[in-house]
C-alpha cells in the first residue's frame, strides 16, 4: 500500500519538517517579490529607454536642421557678402563706362572726332567687357532704344515686360532720369536669355546710371546666379554636409534622411534623388504623404527591410526646414532601442531565479543548523531513554540550556532519580525480605549442618592421622576432608551474607589501603600469574569508608579478575576524582568477557559461572558498596575483557 504524503511527513524526523515547513515560506515570497521587482523594474526600464530614445531621435532631428539651418545662414551670408562685391564691381564698370564716355566728349569738343565715331568707340570698348559668363555692358536712350548691346542693339524695348507682366525697362529709364547726377542705381528682374539657351527665365541684376550728354543710360547687367554664386564651392559645400548627415547613424541600422515636399529625397544613403512619395508600409499606409501634409511630428510604421525575414516596427521623428522646403526624418527600429530594455529583463530574469536559489540554500543551512540545534538535545534525549528503558537508572540528561528542552530534561533526571530511588527501595525491602528468610534458615541451616559437618571433620581428621599416605583409600578419606570444609566456608559465606555487620566509618586513604591490598594479592595463591598494574590519582582525599569492608571487596574482584585472567596476563587497579563528587577506582582484566545475559544476573546471591564458587562474592561486594552509599559497574566485552567500577562519595549522606 502506498503511503500518503502527509503519512511520510508524518515519518519525517522533526529536522527535515522544519525544512518542509519553512523553505517554501522564505523561498515563495522571495520568488514573489523577486518576480514583483523585475517585472516593475523591467517596465520602468523600457519606458525609461522609450522615452530616451525618443529624445535621441528628437535630439538627432534638432542636430540635422542645427546642421542644414548653419549651412543655409553660411551661405546667406556668404551671398550677401557675394552681392555687395558684385555690385561694386558693377558700380565701377558702370563709372568705367561713363568715363570712357566723357572721354569721348572731351575728344568731340576739341574737334578730333565727331559725335559718330566717338559712339562708335564706346560700342566697341562696351562689347569687349563681360561680366559673369553672359552678363555684358550695353546702354539704352531715354526713349528705350538699345544704343550698344551684344545682340539687339537699335531696337525699342520700352514695351517689354518680363516674366510677371512688369515693365520694367520702363521703370529702368523713368528711375535714371530721375535720379541725381552722378547716381549709381541697382535694378532686378527676371529675364530669359534665348543667347545662351535658356528655357526659364532667370534673375538678373542691373547696375545702371545717366549720362545726359549723349541721352544714354549706361548699365551692366549680369545673371544672379552666374554672378553671386560659386556653383562649384557650393556643391562641395553641400556635398560635405550630405556626407555629415549620412554619416550619422542612428542605433544599429537608423539613419537620417531629408526630402523634398514633393516626396524627392535630397540626403539618403542608398535611394538619393528618387521620390518616394507614394511609398507605403507593409500594412499598405502610405506614410510618406502623411509626413509631408503633417511636416512635423512622430509615425510609427512596420517595415521591411532588406534582409530581414520580417517586417520591424520602426519609428520616425520628422520635422520640417523652411528655407529649403525640406523634410528631415531620423528613423530606428524599435527592437534595436529595445535591446537594452531586453538585456536588463533578461539579467533580471536571472537574478530573480538566482538570488531565491542562493536565499533558499543559505535559509536550508540556517534552518538545518537551527533544527540541528533544536533537534540535537532531543536525540541525545533518546539515547539516554532508551539506556533507561534497558534497566540504566543511573543515566542522566545533560542540562546545557534553560527552554523548555532544558526543563523537560530537567523533569527526566528527576523522574529517573525517583525511579531509581523507588527501585533501590523496592530491592531494599525485597533484599531485606529475602536477608530476614536468609537469616532464618541460614540460622538453621548452620545449626543443622555444622553439627554434622563437624563429626565428619573429626572422624577424617582422625582417619587422615592413622592411614599412611601410600594407602589407596588415603585420598579418599582427604577428599571427604576437603568437600567438608567447602560446605562449612559455605554455611559461613551464607552467614555473612545474611549478616553483613554495618561499616564502621573512619577516614580512609583509598591510594594507600588499595597498594596493601595488591601487596598482599600479588602474593596469593590464585595472582601468581597475572601482573597487577596501578595507577592512581593524586588529587582522590580521605574519605569516610569501613576500610576492612572495602578490603574484601577489593580482594574479592582482584580474585575474579585473575581467574579470568589467562597466564601472563594483566590487571589494571586505576582511582580518579569523578565530577568533584566521587571517587571512582576501576579494575580491569583482559580476559574473555560476560555476555550480556549473565551481565544482567551477575549480582545475584547464588549466581557464578565457576565450576566451584558459591555465587555469592560479588552478591557481598554490591551489598558493602550500597551500604556506603556508592554505585558498583560493570562493563564487558566478549573476547577483550571486563571492567568494575565502583563509585564512592566524597560526602555521605546522613538517614
Amino acid at each position: 500500500m502506498l503511503r500518503t504524503p502527509l503519512t511520510f511527513f508524518k515519518n519525517l524526523k522533526i529536522r527535515w519538517k522544519m525544512l518542509v515547513v519553512i523553505l517554501p515560506l522564505v523561498i515563495v515570497p522571495i520568488f514573489l517579490l523577486g518576480g514583483i521587482i523585475g517585472y516593475v523594474a523591467t517596465e520602468q526600464a523600457y519606458e525609461g529607454l522609450t522615452a530616451t530614445s525618443k529624445a535621441d531621435l528628437d535630439h538627432m532631428a534638432s542636430f540635422t536642421l542645427d546642421l542644414l539651418d548653419g549651412h543655409h545662414r553660411q551661405f546667406e551670408v556668404y551671398r550677401e557678402d557675394k552681392k555687395k562685391i558684385v555690385r561694386q564691381e558693377m558700380k565701377s564698370l558702370v563709372a568705367l563706362a561713363y568715363s570712357l564716355i566723357n572721354e569721348q566728349q572731351r575728344q568731340i569738343a576739341s574737334g578730333r572726332i565727331d559725335l559718330k565715331t566717338a559712339q562708335q568707340a564706346v560700342r566697341n570698348s562696351f562689347k569687349e567687357v563681360s561680366i559673369g559668363r553672359s552678363g555684358y555692358l550695353y546702354a539704352i536712350s531715354g526713349q528705350g532704344i538699345l544704343r550698344v548691346h551684344p545682340a539687339r542693339e537699335g531696337e525699342n524695348i520700352m514695351q517689354v515686360q518680363d516674366e510677371s507682366g512688369r515693365f520694367f525697362i520702363r521703370e529702368l529709364i523713368d528711375r535714371a532720369l530721375q535720379s541725381e547726377p552722378g547716381e549709381v542705381l541697382y535694378a532686378i528682374y527676371p529675364w530669359t536669355n534665348e543667347l545662351p539657351g535658356d528655357v526659364r527665365p532667370r534673375n538678373k541684376i542691373v547696375a545702371f546710371r545717366y549720362c545726359p550728354q549723349w541721352d544714354w543710360i549706361v548699365a551692366a547687367g549680369g545673371y544672379l546666379d552666374e554672378t553671386y554664386a560659386d556653383p562649384d564651392f557650393e556643391n562641395k559645400a553641400l556635398a560635405t554636409l550630405h556626407d555629415q548627415i549620412k554619416g550619422k547613424k542612428v542605433g544599429q541600422s537608423g539613419y537620417i534622411y531629408c526630402m523634398s515636399t514633393d516626396g524627392t529625397l535630397t540626403i539618403h544613403p542608398d535611394a538619393e534623388g528618387q521620390n518616394i512619395y507614394s511609398a507605403t508600409d507593409t500594412d499598405g499606409h502610405a506614410f510618406i504623404a502623411e509626413m509631408i501634409t503633417q511636416k512635423n511630428g512622430w509615425i510609427r510604421y512596420p517595415w521591411h527591410n532588406i534582409g530581414d525575414s520580417k517586417a520591424r516596427m520602426k519609428i520616425v521623428r520628422y520635422r520640417y526646414f523652411e528655407p529649403w522646403d525640406w523634410i528631415v526624418a531620423v528613423g530606428s527600429y524599435e527592437d534595436e532601442f529595445y535591446q537594452p530594455a531586453t538585456d536588463i529583463k533578461w539579467r533580471i530574469a536571472l537574478h530573480v531565479l538566482f538570488l531565491p536559489l542562493v536565499m533558499g540554500l543559505l535559509a536550508a543551512s540556517m534552518v538545518f543548523l537551527a533544527a540541528k540545534f533544536l533537534t540535537d538535545p532531543i536525540e541525545k534525549m533518546m539515547v539516554v531513554i532508551r539506556q533507561v528503558k534497558r534497566g540504566r537508572l543511573d543515566q542522566q540528561i545533560s542540562v546545557d540550556s534553560r527552554d523548555e528542552l532544558g526543563e523537560l530534561a530537567i523533569a527526566f533526571n528527576r523522574m529517573t532519580r525517583m525511579l531509581r530511588k523507588n527501585k533501590e527501595l523496592e530491592a531494599a525491602l525485597a533484599q531485606q525480605g529475602k536477608m530476614a528468610s536468609l537469616g532464618v534458615l541460614s540460622s538453621g541451616v548452620a545449626h543443622e549442618i555444622n553439627n554434622p559437618l563437624g563429626v565428619i571433620l573429626g572422624y577424617a581428621g582422625y582417619l587422615e592421622k592413622k592411614i599412611s599416605e601410600d594407602d589407596p583409600n588415603f585420598t579418599f578419606i582427604h577428599e571427604i576432608k576437603r568437600e567438608s570444609k567447602r560446605c562449612k566456608k559455605i554455611v559461613q559465606d551464607l552467614l555473612s551474607y545474611s549478616r553483613t555487620p554495618k561499616p564502621i566509618m573512619e577516614p580512609v586513604n583509598i591510594n594507600r589501603l588499595l597498594r596493601q591490598i595488591i601487596d598482599f594479592a600479588r602474593n596469593h595463591t590464585d595472582l601468581y600469574h597475572v601482573k597487577i598494574l596501578q595507577s592512581f590519582s593524586d588529587e582522590i582525599p580521605m574519605i569516610s569508608a569501613d576500610a576492612d569492608q572495602l578490603r574484601q571487596v577489593a580482594i574479592n574482584l582482584l580474585l575474579n579478575a585473575g581467574s579470568a585472567t589467562p597466564a601472563k596476563g594483566e590487571i589494571d587497579v586505576r582511582t580518579s576524582l569523578e565530577d568533584e563528587r566521587y571517587v571512582r577506582i576501576d579494575f580491569s582484566d583482559h580476559g574473555a568477557g560476560i555476555s550480556d545475559e549473565n551481565l544482567e544476573k551477575i549480582f545475584e546471591p547464588f549466581f557464578t559461572t565457576k565450576a566451584r564458587g558459591t555465587g555469592l562474592g560479588l552478591a557481598i561486594t554490591k551489598q558493602i558498596i550500597d551500604m556506603h552509599q556508592g554505585e558498583i559497574f560493570i562493563d564487558s566485552e566478549i573476547g577483550k575483557g571486563t571492567t568494575v567500577s565502583i563509585r564512592l562519595p566524597l560526602v555521605r549522606e546522613e538517614y
